[in-house]
């Protein structure tokens, strides 16, 4: 099962602008939260935030090691969204473990991509197909940044929360991750007028 989503623009190198959280959503009982506590108290909110924080410094600091690895300076700014729909083939991802204890009382596996300047992740259970996961999230990321709008000329983004809330629901049901085929994507896509190139 997936544990949640985050979108996030990852910043600079140590020191040049912080990881910023974009969007992020949880899936099933919210993390760290024993059966018998309600779910939406202002603690446990406080609680799935500061969670979803340390998940989106840990996905930067991934992105910055892996652009100095390559050799490229790391992005302090968004470049111009494209009309055109982004080819995900070459867009550097990876995956790493979190141990378990903080943020999560169990260990769990985050799945990554970064394009265009932002990051997004998956939080997985360790059981969950990695490969899946993956796949999952290179289907989901062009139809986000669909979903994208430029604020200023300084690059500020935001994403629009019901066209983030209805693609996770459909791609990811209650954080399941499921095998699909391209006829469902195409009826998808033509339902919420989405147009991604194949």
């Amino acid at each position: 099962m997936v544990r949640a989503f985050v979108l996030l623009a990852p910043g600079g190198p140590a020191g040049h602008g912080p990881c910023r959280v974009l969007y992020a959503r949880t899936f099933g009982t919210p993390l760290g939260t024993s059966p018998g506590t309600p779910p939406g108290g202002p603690r446990q909110r406080l609680r799935r935030k500061e969670q979803l924080l340390v998940v989106a410094r840990q996905v930067a600091s991934q992105c910055q090691l892996l652009q100095s690895a390559l050799g490229r300076p790391s992005s302090l700014q968004l470049p111009q969204l494209p009309d055109e729909p982004v080819s995900l083939q070459d867009a550097p991802g990876g995956l790493f473990q979190m141990s378990p204890g903080d943020p999560f009382p169990d260990q769990v596996t985050v799945v990554w991509l970064t394009v265009l300047a932002l990051a997004f992740a998956l939080v997985c259970d360790t059981q969950e197909n990695l490969s899946l996961a993956e796949i999952t999230l290179r289907r989901l990321v062009p139809r986000l940044l669909l979903s994208l709008r430029l604020l200023s000329p300084s690059a500020d983004v935001v994403l629009r929360p019901d066209a983030a809330d209805g693609l996770l629901d459909r791609l990811l049901p209650q954080g399941q991750m499921l095998f699909l085929n391209e006829r469902f994507l195409q009826a998808m896509d033509r339902e919420l007028g989405i147009k991604v190139s194949r």
